[in-house]
């Protein structure tokens, strides 16, 4: 195959592994973003009942 040819692909295949991870992180940050804010809840909840 031709070298130009590989680079472009590689390149392709980079940049589609980075937006795949950026995705991935994104939505782990989601997941993970509300149940920390009701655990930080749920101990201001402990606290005012205490």
């Amino acid at each position: 195959m031709n070298a130009e040819l590989e680079y472009s692909i590689m390149q392709h295949h980079a940049s589609e592994l980075r937006r795949a991870a950026a995705e991935q992180r994104r939505v782990r940050e989601a997941l993970r973003g509300p149940r920390a804010e009701r655990r930080h809840r749920s101990l201001l909840a402990r606290f005012r009942t205490a």
